[in-house]
């Protein structure tokens, strides 16, 4: 058992330490049940209670929250909108969020997966290189080839 000051009282009974915590005006807490004898302390429960949330609440509010951004693109994406989408892509690895690189093969265009849609994505990984690192390289996935890329560091 551990006191409200933080001291050792050893192994008493359980009548014991309730008395204790009664005569103190604490609550009797097991910390741990798993212990062999299991281990109690004399606290006041309901402040402990709202120091644990008030620590979730600072942690919760340091945590960043990573989101994945989708940019899609075609196979016949013009050099200048190809541009002003890597653009894009770099102010949302800027921000720390993954981007979702999809390019969509309508009808006939199928065929050119692996030629000009890998080429495609090599041009764009080529120009994010400074800016993140590529997560998941080019992959088929039914009519659409995906690739991610997450922030640097």
């Amino acid at each position: 058992m551990i006191g409200s000051d933080g001291s050792q009282l050893g192994i008493v009974t359980a009548a014991e330490a309730r008395e204790k915590a009664y005569d103190e005006g604490l609550d009797l807490v097991e910390v741990s049940a798993a212990a062999d004898p299991p281990v109690c302390r004399i606290m006041n429960y309901d402040k402990f209670r709202y120091e644990q949330k008030k620590k979730q609440q600072e942690a919760k509010k340091k945590q960043t929250t990573v989101e994945t951004k989708e940019i899609k693109f075609r196979p016949k994406t013009e050099e200048h909108d190809l541009t002003f989408k890597i653009n894009h892509i770099k102010k949302f690895l800027a921000q720390k969020n993954k981007v979702k690189i999809t390019m969509r093969f309508r009808g006939r265009e199928i065929v050119y997966s692996q030629s000009l849609g890998m080429e495609a994505m090599n041009k764009i990984a080529e120009a994010l290189v400074e800016d993140g690192n590529i997560i998941q390289s080019p992959k088929m996935e039914g009519r659409q080839m995906i690739m991610f890329i997450g922030p640097k560091g």
